[in-house]
């Protein structure tokens, strides 16, 4: 077989001018051929020694892709555990690997799927680039400085960025050729692959297909990357499994059990991925973990002290970061999002050039970064916001629509009546939601299971069936109060203490006396 291809091995595409006399389908078994003898091994801590396809090589070694190395998947979360110190570049390439490994899974078990390899390769495409639209910090970006900055597009998502930068990234390295010769048909697969980066939340009530990229006979392809059905998808596995290796934290769900239990039924005439129905109290660990590591981690009180803190330094230099996007056109970090060019220049080291300026201008001539970089600089010498407290909020039917002022200051208090306003201004009010993905819903009530006896057959299994020790509720919020200066700590939550007493909300304090009467 290398002897008789071996001109196709050295030309400059795997179908190109060295396979001049094959039709197409020969070239593209050839070029499928090949694209196994070419690919790359990267050793990976989490998941061993994986295997990626040439093309998935080719995309990582773009500059849109490599900008990754610089955005920390948890945010903040490193200045709080030492350990989280990875990056959005090594979770894309996991999530890549795992979802060929769960696509191959199905196209072996399943022959009768007719899963191609066009279809594999592009699965792990969307793997590979479903978080290339993250900005500085991850979620901290598009979650809490955005909708401040740019209250008029305070909707959008990285997932949205996503999009845009996978279109740039083909176009401005000229991947489209390249696609075409390892064996994809374009646009439509393109268009595949920006489905499954951000697929609609769709149900089975719906008639029409929404998709164009495949047909309704490939819907659980949809579910692989970013399931919107119940939220189980490779995404999920790679961090769960990462950010626990790098927290310290232990990993009680075993994902590659998963995919080995993977099967594909049809239900009311639509595919979707099921799992064994022995596996459902692993699946209800799994999201258990989920809320466990924003319990203990991303939500973690010092995490989100250090977050809004970059936050708030990052508004502050809003307007007076530039960079520079196509045409040349100059923009501010909220309008950067808007120009994938200027947009790709956008990382975690933003803050390197708040603290470090360079200006020719006068040294005594004071910087307009000045207050973005003291702040920064406090959380540098760790004078970070403090903990005020924090309460429970208690009515599960709150959408979170409401808005919820800074502080709600006590009316009847008159000892600390002429410190108000003062303390108003340095006191801030965060909500913080802990649940299983899903809002107040149990995740595992829109997932399907089958059984050895019945393979095909898809239902779901109440939670009644499984324990009843498991949870009634499946969400919480918090409202979490911080304070700027510590000097005003104690006068801070003395009204917060009081505060909720007279709303009746509870807190950790309850038990202990106010500092004045009321």
């Amino acid at each position: 077989v290398l002897k008789n291809y071996k001109y196709a091995a050295v030309g400059p595409g795997l179908d190109g001018p060295g396979l001049p006399c094959l039709g197409g389908y020969q070239r593209n078994r050839v070029s499928l051929f090949f694209s196994f003898l070419f690919t790359q091994v990267f050793n990976d801590p989490i998941h061993g020694h994986i295997e990626l396809h040439p093309l998935l090589v080719k995309i990582i070694d773009t500059p849109q892709f490599q900008r990754l190395r610089n955005i920390k998947q948890l945010g903040g979360g490193y200045f709080v555990f030492p350990g989280a110190s990875h990056n959005r570049f090594e979770h894309s390439i996991g999530v890549g690997h795992l979802a060929g490994e769960l696509a191959k899974t199905l196209k072996l078990k399943q022959p009768e799927l007719d899963i191609n390899e066009r279809d594999v390769l592009c699965v792990q495409i969307a793997g590979l680039c479903h978080d290339l639209g993250h900005g500085p910090f991850s979620h901290l970006f598009d979650g809490m400085f955005n909708p401040e900055a740019d209250p008029e597009h305070k909707d959008w998502k990285h997932e949205d960025a996503s999009l845009e930068m996978f279109d740039h990234l083909v176009v401005a390295s000229g991947l489209a050729q390249e696609m075409e010769r390892y064996g994809l048909i374009l646009p439509p697969d393109l268009t595949f692959i920006k489905e499954m980066i951000k697929p609609l939340k769709s149900d089975d009530a719906e008639v029409l297909w929404p998709y164009e990229g495949r047909d309704e006979n490939k819907s659980f392809l949809y579910e692989i990357v970013s399931n919107k059905q119940n939220g189980i998808d490779v995404d999920k596995f790679d961090y769960f499994a990462r950010d626990c290796h790098h927290l310290g934290i232990r990993n009680n769900f075993d994902h590659q059990r998963f995919i080995m239990f993977a099967r594909v039924c049809d239900v009311n005439g639509r595919k979707h991925i099921c799992s064994r129905d022995k596996e459902v109290a692993n699946l209800y660990d799994m999201f258990h973990t989920r809320n466990s590591l924003h319990r203990r981690a991303y939500q973690h009180r010092v995490t989100k002290s250090v977050e809004i803190m970059i936050k708030d330094a990052l508004l502050k230099a809003d307007q007076y970061i530039l960079t520079k996007g196509s045409g040349g056109t100059m923009l501010c970090l909220s309008k950067a999002k808007t120009d994938m060019e200027a947009y790709t220049k956008l990382t975690d080291q933003m803050i390197e050039r708040i603290l470090h300026p360079c200006s020719c201008s006068n040294e005594f001539t004071p910087s307009p970064l000045e207050e973005a970089r003291m702040i920064l600089q406090r959380i540098m010498s760790r004078d970070l916001y403090q903990f005020v407290g924090e309460t429970k909020v208690c009515n599960q039917g709150w959408t979170g629509t409401k808005i919820w002022p800074r502080l709600f200051w006590p009316t009847h208090s008159k000892h600390i009546k002429c410190h108000k306003s003062h303390i108003s201004k340095l006191s801030l009010a965060t909500v913080v939601t802990l649940d299983y993905g899903m809002k107040n819903k149990d995740p595992i009530n829109t997932t399907y299971f089958y059984t050895k006896a019945k393979p095909t057959e898809a239902f779901k299994i109440s939670r009644e069936q499984v324990s009843k020790l498991l949870p009634v509720c499946f969400a919480e919020k918090i409202l979490r109060v911080y304070c700027k200066n510590s000097a005003s700590l104690r006068d801070a939550k003395f009204c917060f203490q009081t505060w909720c007493y007279e709303n009746d909300f509870l807190t950790e304090d309850n038990r202990i006396f106010l500092p004045f009467p009321l």
